[in-house]
């Protein structure tokens, strides 16, 4: 069978890459053609456009990217069309997924949604047209089944892929190499995730690097991503000392002591490996500012979504500053009973996300519905 894959991001291409090795165990002919990244060309996946050509967020940037962005929306059609696919499979990325949904349902296409938009946080409009065009949606978190339920929208859940990549990894970690190769060891590590988008990551590294001259009994790593070079993240280090670790951003949740997230799906995985965090948060003022009348929501990270409740600091916009951040590492790093409590909370947090199993589960419900 033929699959054509579309994932815009950091996240769904890591998603995506482990769906597409599931499909493959239960269609042993699978062909992937797909919009993403490295780990699904390394999955096999014949890459139309790479995701550093899709990545804008936040409206002012898409507004100043819109040539690009139609661009995009009418090479896929046209690519969708030449290549004939048994089903199309959107992995996040709303803004243009649903776009592209609508087209396939209209030119006869089996449709799948795999991590749902967040149409439960914002533009509950967008639910009457995922009914009509997707073929099925497959959501991510316990409480998006039950949202979809008020709506008559059937959908399903069958766990949390994030439990499957971090199991995987944890058959095949080791430590005292990743250590070694890094030249750490020697004091508490503090992982620094900056985002994954250039705008993210010229609002939040420059301020997290300020920790790195206060905090000199600790070791502080950025999770790079070799989208970027070194010679870009080391224009907004300010000539500290912090060391680089590429693509490895499990292997140093793993050692790490605690962490400093940007707001995103990392925040949920820094949880998930037990590290407390701090999660911080800089878009550009205006797309901010029409984000917040339009979300329905009380908090940014996944964490306190999900636990609905405040578990993790977040500091948004001008809330991100050097002063509030020394302020909260200070609790994080040295503060026993409150790294204790988050731990707690986090325990809470992977009950309520269930066992792994995610992904094999929704492969084979793909399989099984285009074999029909």
């Amino acid at each position: 069978m033929k699959y054509y894959i579309i994932a815009g991001e950091v996240s769904g291409d890591l998603h995506a890459s482990y769906l597409m090795k599931e499909i493959k165990f239960w269609d042993e002919t699978a062909e992937f053609r797909a919009w993403g990244g490295d780990r699904m060309q390394n999955e096999g996946a014949t890459l139309v456009k790479h995701i550093k050509d899709m990545n804008f967020m936040g409206f002012v940037e898409v507004l100043a990217n819109l040539k690009a962005i139609l661009n995009n929306l009418r090479e896929c059609k046209k690519d969708i069309l030449a290549y004939n696919p048994d089903c199309v499979i959107f992995v996040d990325y709303p803004g243009f997924n649903l776009r592209i949904a609508s087209f396939c349902h209209l030119k006869g296409f089996k449709t799948f949604y795999y991590i749902s938009p967040k149409v439960w946080a914002w533009k509950k409009g967008r639910i009457a047209v995922m009914k009509k065009v997707l073929t099925k949606l497959f959501v991510i978190f316990p409480f998006e089944k039950e949202f979809f339920q008020k709506y008559n929208f059937d959908v399903e859940y069958y766990g949390n892929p994030l439990l499957d990549e971090i199991q995987d990894y944890r058959k095949t970690q080791d430590k005292e190499i990743f250590l070694k190769e890094n030249s750490l060891g020697d004091k508490p590590i503090v992982a620094l995730l900056p985002g994954s988008r250039v705008q993210e990551i010229k609002n939040i590294l420059s301020i997290q690097m300020s920790l790195v001259e206060k905090f000199p009994d600790f070791d502080f790593v950025i999770a790079g991503l070799d989208t970027y070079n070194e010679a870009f993240y080391r224009k907004y280090m300010q000539d500290t000392d912090a060391k680089i670790v590429f693509n490895k951003i499990y292997s140093l949740l793993n050692v790490s002591y605690c962490a400093v997230v940007c707001s995103g799906t990392a925040t949920l995985e820094t949880a998930l490996f037990n590290v407390p965090e701090v999660v911080c948060y800089k878009g550009n003022p205006i797309s901010f500012a029409i984000g917040k009348m339009l979300v329905n929501l009380q908090f940014i990270s996944l964490v306190n979504i999900i636990l609905n409740r405040k578990v993790v600091v977040e500091l948004l916009q001008k809330d991100w500053n050097k002063q509030s951040l020394e302020k909260e590492f200070r609790k994080i790093a040295y503060d026993k009973k409150y790294r204790t409590e988050m731990e707690m909370n986090y325990s809470n947090l992977q009950t309520i996300l269930g066992s792994a199993g995610a992904s094999k589960k929704i492969a084979k419900r793909i399989y099984e519905i285009i074999s029909k």
